[in-house]
């Protein structure tokens, strides 16, 4: 992933738009993968979408970014249970103003943090949990696609 060369997936119903091309009369421009990750960095909440048993179930999840990667923290539960079973996943955020909205999804292979090194190097990320619910399992997220999109409104 070069920020550069990929083509984002989403169909404008005529074709997909490369980074930076615009679909004239829509409003629609695909953000380049430089333009998502900025995007992605000035948020703090995103929604997980998870897989299992051919259900899908979208979480609100606060994250930090590690490089490219998506890090969040969990608890026991059916984040965790969903992840384990399917480890393909869908990270979304989108932010918007008077002029613009705009929503990234990044799609990849989570898996939870288990040597005592990494774990070291998420909690250095500055992520702290929202909720009272201890959250002491660690995901992380590595990117196999990114996709932006950015409406004119």
């Amino acid at each position: 992933m070069d920020g550069t060369k990929a083509v984002d997936s989403r169909s404008t119903g005529r074709h997909s738009l490369a980074y930076g091309e615009s679909e004239a009369g829509t409003g629609f421009r695909a953000l380049t993968e430089d333009e998502s990750y900025a995007l992605v960095a000035t948020q703090e909440i995103g929604r997980l979408a998870v897989s299992a048993a051919g259900f899908v179930d979208i979480f609100p999840v606060n994250f930090a970014l590690d490089g490219k990667a998506v890090v969040l923290r969990t608890a026991e539960g059916s984040k965790l249970l969903e992840i384990t079973i399917n480890e393909r996943v869908a990270f979304e955020c989108d932010a918007w103003d008077e002029q613009t909205a705009r929503s990234v999804v990044i799609k990849g292979r989570a898996r939870r943090l288990d040597r005592d090194e990494d774990i070291e190097h998420a909690a250095t990320l500055g992520l702290h949990p929202w909720s009272s619910t201890p959250k002491t399992i660690w995901i992380r997220i590595e990117p196999e696609h990114v996709t932006g999109r950015e409406l004119l409104r």
